[in-house]
């Protein structure tokens, strides 16, 4: 009797054991996929962000004159190439790089990828977070097109990727800034309040600062010549339309990365049905803006016809609108937000026309002005009780000081330094084309072939 006892002890133990390596190789296996999941998914996502390079591309191109389309071109082209490098070298340390004892302000770690070896895990968040970076820079580039010098405008692409962003980024996103960090109490907030910075994708920390400096490379480089002349404003209209709209489309579509990628992973039902809700609410918002404007275009304002270029920016007006709060509103909230962002895109384009602000694609009124609509909007939308983390004042939250305190603090941020950064250069003769290089073209005074057509291409006359 002892002996099959003692038996059926070992048996046990054994199988015990067993059962012990199995569920060790199991949750092995599961955190295995899961970490494959959220790669898949943070790489197809960061892809999508990539593309929208594309987008801008195209809507740029099509923007300006036949004359400097290649221009334009390599303009995005050195944003993506040299941003991503100085992405490399600096960027990711100022935004993400927290050391042992971080500050509020700035990190200092993980230069040139140093210590990413240790968490080979962060090289997808570096990807994606390195195609935000390049895309704040890009739009820049639209604002200031056909009079800008590549050498000058690459030198404040190089600083705006290396510092102005990255530090933004570590304000809002680190998890150690002074707008979103985990207090001693153990909860967390801001400098101001217990409630913490919500951008969920970048309305402020991308399109804000993207926007801010574009407003003052064009107050800054000045309008191109001849821009606010009466008699020669039909010379300045967008030369391809279906760019314009081809770019749009590569936007909006890579804007699917843009916010639902925002989630940081995906292997959970949690994740995936929030990235469900972002996915609608980035699809409604761009609709509602793009017809109101369009609306608007054809019967309340200038020219009052059918105008498919501010169709397009309206889209991108809502899209901007909602990318701070796409995952913390319901669906009836984004189209109000989207039709409120349709509003202010247009009375901010026509602002600028009267300051005779040359804004060539509309920057600042898209990314600044809607930008800062989106990160405001997270402060009067979103409801707590939904439990998606919304904390609006419409519905007793304490948000909107957080979300008022990063307008000021990028307006200051990026406004001085870009004033800093491109006064000089134009002094220097390193920002703004001369009036000869303007009348010629820069793709005929400094680029080869001298056209970006094979066919010939006559310049409208008045």
């Amino acid at each position: 009797m002892a002996l099959a006892s003692d038996f059926y002890d070992t048996a046990m133990a054994n199988m015990i054991a067993e059962l012990k390596i199995q569920q060790t190789r199991i949750d092995s296996m599961k955190g295995d996929y899961e970490e494959s999941l959220d790669t898949i998914w943070m790489l197809l996502a960061a892809s999508l962000v990539f593309f929208m390079h594309a987008g801008f591309s195209l809507l740029e191109a099509g923007s300006v004159r036949f004359k400097n389309t290649q221009n334009i071109l390599a303009k995005n082209l050195t944003v993506v190439s040299l941003g991503f490098l100085c992405w490399y070298v600096f960027g990711y340390a100022f935004a993400f790089g927290i050391p042992d004892e971080p500050n509020r302000f700035i990190g200092h770690t993980n230069f040139v990828t140093d210590e990413l070896w240790f968490d080979k895990a962060k090289f997808r968040f570096w990807f994606f977070q390195g195609a935000f970076c390049a895309t704040a820079a890009t739009i820049v580039s639209g604002a200031m097109a056909e009079r800008t010098a590549l050498k000058g405008f690459a030198i404040y692409t190089a600083l705006m990727t290396s510092l102005i962003y990255p530090v933004v980024v570590y304000w809002a996103w680190s998890g150690e800034g002074f707008l979103n960090y985990t207090k001693d109490s153990g909860e967390g907030g801001s400098v101001v309040s217990t409630a913490g910075y919500i951008d969920f994708a970048g309305s402020g920390v991308v399109h804000m600062v993207g926007g801010i400096g574009a407003v003052i490379g064009a107050v800054v480089v000045g309008p191109r010549k001849d821009r606010f002349d009466p008699a020669r404003e039909a010379e300045f209209d967008a030369h391809n339309i279906p760019f314009v709209v081809l770019g749009t489309f590569c936007l909006w579509f890579g804007w699917y990365g843009f916010n639902p990628g925002s989630t940081g992973s995906m292997h959970d039902a949690d994740t995936a049905n929030l990235a469900g809700i972002v996915a609608v609410n980035t699809t409604l918002s761009p609709c509602v803006a793009g017809l109101l404007v369009f609306f608007l275009r054809a019967k309340v304002v200038e020219p009052k016809c059918l105008d498919v270029g501010a169709f397009c920016n309206g889209i991108l007006a809502g899209l901007v609108s909602i990318t701070a709060g796409c995952a913390v509103m319901k669906p009836w909230e984004a189209c109000i937000i989207g039709c409120i962002g349709g509003l202010l895109y247009v009375g901010a384009s026509l602002l600028l026309g009267k300051l005779k602000v040359d804004d060539v694609v509309d920057a600042f009124p898209v990314h600044g002005v809607c930008g800062m609509w989106g990160v405001l909007a997270c402060g009067f939308f979103g409801n707590p009780d939904e439990g998606i983390g919304g904390n609006g004042v419409f519905y007793g939250g304490d948000q909107l000081g957080t979300q008022i305190l990063l307008v000021v603090f990028i307006w200051l941020w990026v406004g001085v330094l870009s004033t800093i950064i491109l006064v000089p250069l134009k002094f220097a003769g390193a920002l703004r084309l001369s009036d000869d290089f303007q009348d010629k073209g820069a793709d005929l005074m400094e680029h080869s072939p001298s056209k970006a057509y094979g066919h010939h291409h006559v310049e409208p006359k008045v």
